[in-house]
């Protein structure tokens, strides 16, 4: 099992409201069997023995499927690996001696709580805005009693992995949300469950998206290329074909 001895450079932020500042911890003997959330317990370990206020930073399940767990880390949102969330990055992708920068997302719809966490709660209310899906109550149905085409399954279960963990909005320039936005909006609309208010919720979710203070999407793919769980660029294509529809339709009504 080797070891490693590390620089870090590390942002502390006691509020929203104060400018925040990287700060600077050598940490010894880490194995590269560790995570990268398990190398910050054990350097909060050491600045708690050292009477230090311990660096605050978020996470849940610690296996890749909340989402909470997301850091900036050498300047990419999870990380120098690809398809992983911040929990399942390793020590073992380090070099001994290296320096590794740790950053809280950055974007007007994130506010900083502390440290390394921030706000994401804005993702909830726009999921709140696009509503329930208009659904019989009652006994569940028999899983064959809807018939689904296997394209479009396939292509509703592509945008339901999504987890909302905001590396989109992280490494886009513009701090925009559409990859998560357009996830959640082609998830429902492929399925029989969301087309009553497929209209009502493309309208809804793209307003919340704009006054929780994200960004316009300028198509420079950033999104998709560090999201965790792959998702395409294909579902913007879609969302857009959804709000073209639900514009024309207003217009007739």
């Amino acid at each position: 099992m080797a070891l490693l001895n590390l620089h870090l450079k590390v942002w502390r932020q006691k509020n929203n409201e104060d400018e925040g500042r990287f700060v600077d911890y050598n940490i010894q003997d880490i194995s590269t069997e560790m995570s990268i959330l398990e190398m910050l317990d054990v350097l909060n370990e050491k600045l708690i023995k050292e009477g230090q206020e311990p660096v605050a930073f978020e996470h849940d399940c610690r296996e890749g499927i909340c989402g909470c767990c997301g850091i900036f880390i050498n300047g990419r949102a999870h990380g120098p690996l690809k398809r992983i969330t911040t929990c399942q990055l390793y020590m073992r992708h380090f070099k001994d001696g290296e320096t590794i920068v740790l950053e809280p997302w950055r974007a007007k719809g994130f506010p900083v709580l502390k440290d390394l966490m921030v706000d994401r709660s804005a993702f909830d209310r726009i999921i709140a805005a696009g509503g329930f899906v208009a659904v019989n109550t009652g006994g569940a149905p028999d899983a064959n009693a809807v018939p689904i085409p296997k394209h479009n399954l396939e292509k509703a279960l592509d945008a339901a992995e999504c987890i909302g963990c905001g590396a989109c909005v992280a490494a886009c320039k513009n701090a925009s949300a559409m990859l998560f936005v357009s996830a959640k909006v082609s998830h429902l609309v492929r399925l029989p469950q969301g087309k009553p208010e497929r209209e009502k919720r493309v309208f809804a979710m793209l307003n919340q998206m704009e006054k929780e203070g994200f960004g316009s999407c300028t198509n420079t793919e950033a999104c998709s290329a560090e999201c965790p769980k792959g998702i395409s660029m294909d579902v913007i294509a879609q969302l857009r074909r959804e709000y073209f529809r639900a514009s024309v339709r207003q217009e007739k009504e």
